[in-house]
């Protein structure tokens, strides 16, 4: 099975950027993307041979995730559960047989951490809700989860401590939901490996430098590791300032 998660930074720009040829020559069986930036109704999303499942922000233009799936879930479930969490479109979780896929867009910290607060807070809430899952059968999360975990894992970790996606806050935050039973895909199959980023910034000719972040995951239950069969990033992949992860698993 096939997995691809994205960051598209808007769908509808990036369709026009060429997401749709990507898409329907890469060979997945599922597509989660995230900060679709849109309502449904916006435009019209057609993708050949997958169901869509849609929770957009109430505000327009903001967040969104959305999953494509080629298999009919057994049931759909959207956000955390808590009403502090159901404004901004931010998870969707699709169970299916073997596994629960649950496609996350972690709230952003902000510059200067103005909204660590609420960020940790998410935090918590969304690794209860996983351990609950867990509990049921195994769990797949992927996606934008705003934080390079390790220093391995964003090109200058020196200048950036302190800063949102790099914060302790947020670094120990990922650390506990790893704890808690889960498993950094790539880093499983890539322990050591430098220079693997998802997202560049627009400045400074950041891509073109590969002055970047690995920000975007799969991770998986710890009892699903050794189904893991690739793990790996698409750098290549053009139309966001994030490009595709992929796992292949079972």
């Amino acid at each position: 099975m096939k997995l691809i998660s994205w960051n598209v930074n808007g769908l509808r720009a990036c369709i026009n950027k060429g997401f749709y040829n990507f898409a329907e020559n890469s060979g997945a069986d599922i597509i989660s993307v995230q900060e679709t930036k849109m309502q449904p109704g916006q435009a019209e999303v057609e993708l050949a041979g997958y169901n869509q499942f849609w929770n957009s922000a109430e505000k327009k233009g903001y967040s969104g995730t959305l999953v494509f799936s080629k298999a009919e879930p057994q049931s759909v479930a959207y956000n955390l559960g808590l009403a502090e969490h159901n404004d901004e479109g931010r998870a969707v979780t699709l169970e299916y047989e073997q596994f629960y896929l649950v496609n996350i867009y972690v709230p952003n910290a902000q510059d200067g951490l103005a909204r660590i607060d609420y960020r940790l807070r998410w935090e918590d809430d969304f690794r209860a809700y996983v351990q609950r899952l867990d509990k049921l059968k195994p769990v797949i999360i992927c996606g934008d989860m705003n934080v390079a975990h390790e220093e391995i894992d964003l090109k200058n970790p020196k200048t950036n401590r302190g800063n949102a996606g790099f914060s302790d806050e947020e670094r120990g935050k990922f650390s506990e939901l790893l704890a808690a039973g889960f498993v950094d895909s790539f880093r499983y199959l890539h322990p050591d490996e430098t220079g693997a980023y998802s997202w560049w910034s627009y400045r400074f000719n950041a891509r073109k430098n590969n002055a970047g972040w690995r920000i975007d995951y799969f991770l998986v239950s710890e009892r699903l590791a050794d189904e893991i069969k690739a793990a790996y990033i698409l750098p290549e992949v053009m139309g966001s300032d994030h490009c595709p992860v992929v796992l292949e698993i079972f």
